[in-house]
């Protein structure tokens, strides 16, 4: 064995390190690099991230931090999984979505994915998607027994249906044998289009169809209790949660006062839909807590234990998918899939990158499809039960994300329920309030969004594809991360096809390299995100120099870019320099300082610095420059 100079064993237990220890060292280092004075925060709290929903992320958790436990995969509260083995028997459904209104083109896709790694059919019908009266063309050599059905078709969801049922009738699919989803949704049809008139008949339709389910087809769900309306709203993650949760509950109560099901068989009629996003944890999160939440629902409703399992189906979310440079939502897409089967979501939808341009090309479902595949098969992401549990993080963060779910539910019950929430108003506003946080984040940038409001590529040829379907409109909103910019690059988009040429920002960039490059990079990196193309030459220009190499630059704005040594030497100057030359107006690279005011009078404008309004200082500036 070896022993170390002072006579322990190499492999003798280390001391215990306390968190007091921790909190004493990281304290240390961070008053040494200017983060905390002397009476500063704790080291907790200075490196502690505010969520939305009041969560607040803490830099360190222990066992101290452990919630009460979350139980065993397959047993209720149903936190770790809604089965026992979890997803190692055959990992999670591989979910594909169709909206081409053409059958055959469906029939073809549909067709092509199921023979190459699909599980199961989402289907859009009706107005944004395969007409219904052309559904067997475009089911036309799938075999219903093996491959669930799931459809989304709106308005239509009661003519889809039984369309649906006709055609396992006329194919002569056993009754026990037929497998999927209907799509009813009518709470989430009203959140959709606004129209709560038709909202009483539409929850009798899908009675109904709960009904026919029940009594003949077990393995076929009458209701989709879709939670996209209300992430695509700009919600939370804890009001999607309380939005779904609402949504579940009514369901239970139409299906179980005076109707046809007791709880348990109301419970088994419902799939729930959730959005997972690229920030895997929070998904991760949002999906466990669900399952503790509509637990907790079910034994209140009387339903036995073994009927409170959720069955979850997770769709990557389209908020976060952009449009500019859209290769990047690969990347949102893997990580959000990831998230979905760590988080136990018993089937998953990758969105095609391209899904927020158009109609999905065979390269985009292909891409998406593989997703999963490739998680399953080569990152074997399924053969571990609930890979997540036991993490003191995760574990805190779902118990913290379940309590403001269940305050946000609780409040729409108080409301009346979910339809009268909608009708009222009052969901909309809380949303919208979200929502208008968030965009305060995005336009700072604090909330990056890569190949948009980072790093965006001017040169990049746009992708085109063919326009999808129009979805229902008329109720909540459907929101982007990427709308803001998206409107700024479409301006420039429009001056490009006008006058030839981008609006563009001259970089001025003052001293040697090693002072300009970092805010040049910067400032370029900014201002492309707007469409504003960054001129950078010549690549170092004074007092004498700025005025020439403006003119030449084509541009009509400028912004200096040095070090803070720099500028107290010749920002003052240059900043004249270029006013005189004609520039509309003189933004600075860096926070304004002591000589702010001086710097006002030689020509300097605006600043440009990390956290400042992006938004702001682009439109500000294509304003300025006359772009419409």
């Amino acid at each position: 064995m070896t022993v170390l100079p002072d006579g322990l064993p190499l492999a003798a237990d280390f001391p215990e390190a306390t968190r007091e220890q921790w909190h004493h060292l990281v304290e240390g280092v961070l008053r040494k690099a200017g983060t905390l004075d002397a009476a500063g925060a704790p080291a907790a709290e200075a490196l502690a991230t505010q969520l939305e929903d009041g969560i607040l992320v803490r830099p360190l958790y222990t066992a101290d931090d452990a919630p009460p436990d979350a139980g065993y995969p397959g047993f209720a509260p149903f936190v770790r999984g809604s089965r026992v083995q979890g997803a190692t028997a055959s990992g999670w459904d591989v979910r594909q979505r169709h909206a081409h209104p053409d059958p055959a083109h469906t029939n073809r896709a549909v067709l092509a994915d199921l023979e190459n790694g699909a599980g199961s059919l989402w289907l859009a019908v009706g107005a944004a998607g395969v007409p219904v009266a052309a559904l067997p063309e475009a089911l036309r050599g799938v075999y219903l027994d093996l491959a669930p059905v799931v459809l989304d078709a709106g308005v239509d969801f009661d003519a889809a249906a039984r369309a649906l049922l006709r055609l396992y009738a006329d194919r002569e699919v056993p009754p026990h044998a037929a497998l999927g989803n209907l799509g009813a949704d009518p709470l989430g049809l009203a959140a959709r289009t606004g129209d709560h008139t038709a909202l009483a008949a539409h929850l009798s339709a899908a009675t109904e169809l709960a009904a026919v389910c029940d009594r003949d087809h077990p393995g076929v769900r009458a209701f989709a209790v879709d939670a996209l309306p209300y992430h695509e709203a700009g919600g939370s993650a804890a009001q999607e949660l309380g939005c779904s949760l609402a949504a579940g509950v009514e369901y239970l109560r139409v299906l179980t006062d005076d109707g046809p099901l007791p709880a348990e068989a109301a419970c088994a009629q419902l799939e729930f839909r959730y959005a997972a996003t690229a920030d895997q944890f929070l998904t991760i999160a949002k999906l466990r807590a669900a399952r503790r939440l509509w637990a907790r629902v079910a034994q209140v409703c009387g339903a036995p234990s073994e009927a409170a399992a959720q069955r979850q189906h997770a769709v990557t979310s389209p908020v976060m998918m952009t449009r500019r440079d859209p290769w990047v939502n690969m990347l949102r897409t893997t990580v959000a899939a990831l998230a979905a089967g760590v988080g136990g979501a018993d089937a998953v939808t990758v969105l095609p990158f391209d899904a927020a341009i158009g109609l999905p090309d065979d390269f985009a479902r292909r891409i998406a499809r593989n997703t999963s595949t490739i998680l399953l098969e080569e990152s074997h992401l399924a053969r571990v039960i609930d890979p997540a549990g036991g993490s003191w993080y995760v574990e805190r963060l779902t118990a913290d994300l379940a309590e403001a779910a269940w305050a946000f539910f609780q409040e729409i019950e108080r409301a009346g329920g979910l339809g009268r929430a909608l009708a009222s108003g009052l969901v909309e506003r809380r949303l919208a309030a979200t929502w208008e946080r968030r965009s305060q984040d995005l336009a700072r940038r604090k909330e990056p969004i890569t190949g948009v409001s980072e790093f965006p590529n001017l040169a990049e040829p746009p992708v085109e594809r063919e326009p999808a379907p129009a979805p229902p409109g008329g109720g909540l909103p459907r929101v982007r991360r990427d709308e803001a910019y998206e409107a700024l690059r479409a301006r420039s988009d429009a001056h490009l096809a006008a006058h030839g040429t981008r609006p563009r920002v001259f970089l001025a960039a003052l001293g040697p390299a090693a002072a300009h490059t970092a805010r040049a990079a910067f400032a370029a990196n900014l201002f492309q995100a707007g469409g504003i193309e960054a001129v950078h030459e010549p690549a170092t220009v004074d007092a004498g120099s700025a005025a020439e190499a403006f003119a030449a630059s084509g541009a009509r704005v400028a912004c200096l870019c040095s070090s803070d040594t720099v500028y107290e030497e010749e920002a003052a100057a240059v900043a004249e320099r270029l006013k005189a030359a004609g520039a509309l107006r003189v933004y600075l690279a860096g926070r304004p300082g002591e000589r702010r005011e001086e710097w006002r009078r030689a020509g300097v404008d605006a600043y440009v610095f990390a956290g400042c309004d992006a938004v702001e200082v682009l439109t500000s500036a294509l304003e300025t420059m006359g772009v419409a």
